[in-house]
């Protein structure tokens, strides 16, 4: 038998990892006295250590080598799925990376500019939260792409030409449209794409989707690399609304999200004060 210690030195493993283990019911002892609680082992169990200790250097759950341990026969599976999620997890934190070097070498900043008139193709994205939670709104953001994708692919099947990115904002252009967003009832996103088309093009377009012209405007916007996020989006809005302006304000309710490949530009428009009085104060 081989106390913890001589166990410990001869398989690179601290005594509180073979406790662990043990208490994980991984690698345990071959005895354990009852009065001390000394642990011993046998020699036999090196062999089994040393798997452990392979699995583990992959980065595997101590749950995972247990079950590969229990389950030979199922290890190269276990271990095609790991590494398929190592992979997974690292180009997460590639893209962490790249967004952290592009924060702090260019920290993201209000600019204002003035957007013209545009045609757009819009479509409603149903089955989305509007992101009540983070993990709502990484489903809005699959559920987006998809629908950014599939309008894309239809407005260049009917010779329309994309001329610009595309954006979503929340469904509220109209009081039905608002409703079923605060009742749950209907779609919380719209997608729109700009178009430069004749009619003929657009004509020739389903009827699932809606053709709009976007009007000429003045708007904030910043630049916020990576997915968009709750935190993010709430950065956003807290650098836009403050924004000094004269005779003027943020119309975050005009707001819209530009998807990029490399991150997302969340826009407001810029509205005069008068626009509040002549509106009879309805924004």
């Amino acid at each position: 038998m081989l106390s913890i210690s001589e166990f410990s030195e001869m398989c690179h493993l601290p005594p509180q990892t073979l406790r662990y283990y043990h208490s994980e019911g991984l690698l345990i002892p071959a005895n354990v006295d009852e009065q001390t609680g000394y642990r011993s082992y046998l020699m036999e169990q090196v062999e089994q250590a040393m798997l452990i200790t392979v699995l583990r250097g992959t980065g595997m759950s101590v749950k995972l080598v247990r079950r590969a341990l229990d389950e030979p026969d199922a290890t190269p599976a276990l271990l095609q799925q790991h590494s398929a999620e190592v992979a997974r997890q690292r180009q997460a934190q590639d893209e962490a990376i790249r967004d952290a070097r592009t924060f702090f070498n260019s920290w993201p900043e209000v600019r204002r500019r003035h957007v013209p008139e545009m045609t757009v193709v819009s479509k409603p994205v149903f089955g989305t939260s509007a992101g009540r939670d983070q993990h709502e709104w990484d489903g809005d953001d699959a559920a987006i792409t998809a629908t950014v994708q599939e309008v894309v692919k239809t407005v260049e099947s009917c010779d329309a030409v994309v001329s610009g990115p595309p954006w979503q904002t929340l469904a509220c252009e109209t009081p039905e449209q608002r409703r079923q967003t605060l009742t749950g009832e209907g779609p919380c996103w719209l997608v729109k794409v700009p178009v430069t088309a004749d009619e003929k093009a657009l004509a020739a377009l389903p009827g699932d989707v809606e053709v709009q012209i976007f009007e000429a405007r003045d708007e904030l916007s910043i630049f916020i690399p990576g997915k968009m996020s709750i935190a993010k989006y709430c950065t956003a809005l807290s650098r836009l609304v403050p924004y000094p302006l004269e005779a003027a304000y943020v119309d975050t309710t005009r707001s819209r999200h530009l998807l990029h490949d490399d991150g997302v530009e969340t826009t407001a428009a810029i509205r005069k004060l008068d626009e509040e009085i002549s509106a009879g104060g309805v924004i």
